[in-house]
């Protein structure tokens, strides 16, 4: 089961060839005092993944929870339109590190790890911003930005997992299945370069 409602998890899961059935978990995503962005995405991955078991204890439950991390401060999900403004003018020009927490329960255990990719967003004016916003696109998004948007593009260059930052790490979620005996029908490597035209498994060290 994929305990997420994000249409992007659900197309990049999917497109492994791993049939699930998603059921959204409901939680409170409030940061705590004083926790640090990883921590936080580890928090959350797992609550999601304990609530979604919860309902389905016999069913191996896989949850995520993505965040945008810009000079130690996390960028959620914008409250409102300004809110994105505000969000996407912070973020122009610079880099800033996006976390993927993957949490997985089945066969009486709960694994949990996290991906981390360096983002640099190119220098965009406030038109561009104004019409992105305008368009609705970045409301439920961390950041408030979507690195595959074919109209705004707001990415310059992606160190690292490039599938992580839209929220769901493939090598890694191929790694969490692999303990509980599910594998996919299509490699890590084949999905990368269909979709996105490189994959980080290329790099020399990556295995």
């Amino acid at each position: 089961m994929l305990a997420s409602s994000s249409p992007r998890r659900q197309l990049l899961l999917r497109s492994l060839g791993i049939d699930f059935i998603v059921a959204v978990a409901d939680i409170d995503e409030t940061a705590l005092a004083g926790e640090c962005p990883v921590a936080m995405a580890r928090r959350l991955a797992t609550a999601k993944a304990e609530a979604v078991s919860a309902l389905c204890p016999d069913s191996c439950v896989l949850a995520a929870d993505t965040i945008v991390v810009l000079n130690g401060r996390v960028l959620g999900k914008p409250r409102d339109r300004n809110d994105a403004v505000q969000m996407l003018q912070s973020l122009a020009g610079r880099v800033h590190e996006v976390y993927t927490a993957v949490a997985l329960i089945g066969k009486g255990a709960t694994r949990v790890e996290v991906e981390g990719s360096e983002v640099w967003l190119r220098a965009y004016g406030a038109e561009e911003i104004a019409a992105y916003v305008a368009s609705g696109d970045p409301l439920d998004k961390a950041g408030a930005y979507a690195v595959q948007s074919r109209d705004f593009r707001p990415v310059a260059r992606v160190g690292g997992c490039y599938a992580n930052v839209m929220g769901l790490p493939l090598a890694l979620v191929v790694e969490l299945l692999a303990t509980v005996g599910i594998a996919p029908r299509y490699s890590v490597p084949t999905v990368c370069h269909k979709y996105f035209g490189r994959c980080c498994l290329d790099a020399p060290g990556c295995s």
